[in-house]
């Protein structure tokens, strides 16, 4: 791990026109510089780079942020990986911090798995350009299927000999241990203790990882071979090192591309892949036969929030993949679905077309994947009034799990028309089950919140060493450090339960006044906005850090947004620190979550009240934070405390809840006490009138 005396020389170092530049070309404008976007299609320049602030924007497509995620989105590395980029370029040694003997003997382990399977990599691709049985099998096998030699240098193809134990007998000579042989899947035992060949007499894919890590491998028996086989296709294990279901076969090769293009296509196969990218089509990754998962979904999300899946016309198939690929609306993707045409699939229809006619038949004959879904299973269901109802219930569902509530409406009236029902219907059935999936959110929640009280309360509770833990919770150590005296370390930014849905947040106006609020802490946060009489009379001055916080403990809320909170939180614990600016804390954080927010908050355009009068001159924010930090909060605390009472009049509805007596009298005080805290606020602002219900 890279300590962070390390990281903080590296960010002082780094600066911002010479990271960019070195991919951009940019021309000086003001006080600023100004360039053609690298991350999407830019006609006029739309990328600014502020030396001042050492900060990057498009202001087209939104990317940007410090010269470490410039790299990182540019590069697609890692935060570690760019950080090791930087101090490359500026010459700097990396110190990390000192691993504990576990820490390293599992780091040890993991990058000797890595090792032997970069050797197995070498092995094959030599075996298969240098050996006899290579070139006349595994070579000219590759070659029929179309594959140009450079296209097979490019994917690292390779070939493993037919003798069963060729591969293992020459990884053993060379020195690399059997338990590494079989933690990687290359081998596998016998009952009688040999080694043997896990991929003999097969084509090698391998598999990498986003980094460019070989992890694992896929092993194709030859078309000559085929006939007896029962599995065309073999793959690696699970190991430690690798997950199928965190990895898509392509992504290496194919991110820059679909960072470009804003798109990406999936596929089902290597070859697929392959024979894409021979034609010209590089944003394509592939899931390798198995079944979409959430993480893969997310890698995706990383690049492009836009998908086409391309199938190949098999009804079976594209039947058996609609659960799956529901979960691609889960995760906000823009799904389309493009049939081939019948015989094709990606692999051939890709040798058949150069890259431009691929791309124009896709643009043709894509469509979304709601309107797809609807008359696939509209086709299927044909008047069977009961096949119908499941179909609606199947599109519904479908429907229900897309966050944006405006491509929600847009669905919801166009399956109304196709299928031919009241778009009230539709609405009914889509709020119901949001509703009930919003309330098992809630419920998990809630019970992660108890738990977790309960291990807090458990581990503060004195017990003699003779008295057993309670159920479920871990027995504290023995021998630890003492524990911080509770105002030195922030609140727990998980404590704050609300009734309000994670989803769709951003349309909530408390939302806008949120971020607005955080804008103030990044950029001012440890100036003094104003000075406040202690209880001996003496003058004591206030930060906007320290304002936030006590303003948001006086009415016991805070904010909605965890990510937020923990920025809150380490804003104040940091705030007595020597030295310490929120912007350059926050723009430098560890944590690219938390700088890549600051970054994004600190080059907003919007500016809040920058004006002038006639005469005068310009009055910023910085100057008038005494006047502007209350009224954000005031407005900040009146939304939020309106959207929890909305939703606690609706939990309480919940017959669950109603049946709950505990727990519905504990949301019947809190509504009673936010209720009060509402009037209050609304007298505050002079101009809002609120009813009890």
């Amino acid at each position: 791990m890279i300590d962070q005396p390390t990281i903080d020389r590296i960010m002082d170092a780094a600066q911002i026109y010479d990271v960019v530049s070195d991919f951009v070309t940019l021309r000086k404008r003001g006080a600023n510089f100004v360039g053609l976007c690298p991350f999407h299609d830019d006609k006029t320049p739309s990328f600014y780079v502020s030396p001042s602030k050492n900060l990057c924007k498009c202001f087209a497509c939104g990317k940007g942020g410090n010269p470490v995620h410039f790299i990182m989105a540019h590069e697609q590395l890692s935060f570690p990986d760019a950080l090791r980029y930087l101090a490359r370029k500026y010459g700097i040694e990396i110190r990390e911090r000192e691993l504990s003997d576990e820490e390293k003997q599992a780091q040890s382990e993991r990058e000797s798995l890595f090792i032997v399977n970069q050797f197995a990599n070498d092995y094959f691709r030599h075996t298969l350009r240098q050996t006899e049985q290579g070139r006349t099998v595994g070579l000219a096998y590759l070659r029929s299927r179309g594959f140009r030699d450079d296209i097979i240098e490019k994917f690292q193809l390779g070939y493993c000999e037919d003798s069963h134990d060729a591969f293992a007998k020459e990884a053993l000579a060379k020195g690399y241990r059997k338990d590494y042989l079989l933690k990687t899947g290359l081998c596998y035992e016998t009952d009688d203790h040999r080694l043997r060949d896990r991929f003999w007499g097969r084509v090698i894919f391998p598999v990498h990882t986003l980094s460019g890590k070989v992890v694992a491998f896929g092993g194709r028996v030859l078309a000559s071979a085929t006939k007896g086989v029962k599995v065309k296709y073999v793959n690696s294990p699970e190991s430690d090192i690798y997950h199928k279901s965190n990895e898509l076969y392509g992504i290496y090769f194919a991110k820059q591309a679909i960072v470009k293009q804003d798109r990406c296509y999936l596929v089902e196969g290597y070859t697929d892949v392959i024979s894409m990218h021979q034609s010209g089509v590089e944003n394509v990754v592939a899931s390798s036969g198995t079944a979409l998962t959430t993480p893969q979904i997310r890698m995706i999300h990383r690049f492009t929030p836009n998908i086409t899946v391309l199938y190949d016309g098999d009804m079976a198939g594209i039947k058996a993949s609609l659960r799956g690929i529901d979960m691609l609306l889960e995760e906000g993707m823009n799904i389309k679905v493009c049939l081939l045409p019948d015989g094709d699939d990606p692999d051939s229809f890709a040798r058949k077309h150069n890259g431009a006619e691929f791309r124009q038949f896709i643009q043709e004959h894509e469509t979304d994947f709601i309107r797809f879904k609807t008359n696939l299973l509209l086709e299927d269901a044909g008047k069977d009034p009961i096949r119908r109802a499941e179909l609606i219930g199947s599109i519904v569902q479908s429907i229900s799990i897309i966050p944006e509530a405006i491509v929600r409406d847009v669905y919801i009236k166009e399956c109304a028309q196709l299928l031919r029902v009241e778009d009230k219907l539709l609405v009914s059935e889509v709020a119901k089950r949001r509703e009930k999936q919003a309330e098992q959110r809630a419920e998990q929640r809630e019970r992660e919140r108890r738990q977790a009280a309960a291990r807090h309360t458990a581990a503060d509770t004195p017990r003699t060493d003779n008295a057993p833990a309670p159920e479920g919770v871990p027995a504290p150590p023995t021998d630890t450090a003492p524990v911080p005296a509770p105002t030195d370390l922030p609140p727990a930014p998980d404590e704050y339960t609300s009734f309000i849905p994670q989803e769709d947040k951003e349309e909530q106006a408390f939302y806008k006044y949120e971020r607005l609020v955080l804008q103030m802490v990044v950029r001012y946060g440890e100036r003094v906005m104003c000075n406040v009489t202690d209880d001996n009379g003496n003058e004591q001055p206030l930060t906007v850090i320290e304002f936030v916080m006590n303003d948001l403990k006086e009415d016991e809320l805070a904010f909605h947004t965890p990510l937020h909170r923990r920025l809150l939180d380490e804003a104040a614990v940091h705030l007595h620190d020597a030295g310490f600016r929120a912007e350059h804390f926050f723009l430098n954080h560890p944590d690219p979550t938390i700088s890549q927010l600051s970054a994004d908050l600190v080059s907003s355009r919007y500016q809040l009240s920058k004006y002038h009068s006639k005469g005068q001159k310009i009055v910023t924010d910085e100057e008038r934070l005494y006047e502007l930090v209350p009224l954000l909060m005031i407005n900040f605390k009146y939304a939020i405390v309106s959207e929890e009472l909305k939703h606690m009049m609706q939990a309480l509805q919940d017959p669950a809840v109603s049946a709950d007596e505990e727990r519905c009298n504990s949301i019947m005080q809190r509504y009673a006490e936010l209720h009060k805290v509402q009037n209050l606020m609304a007298k505050r602002l002079g101009d809002r009138v609120v009813l009890h219900p």
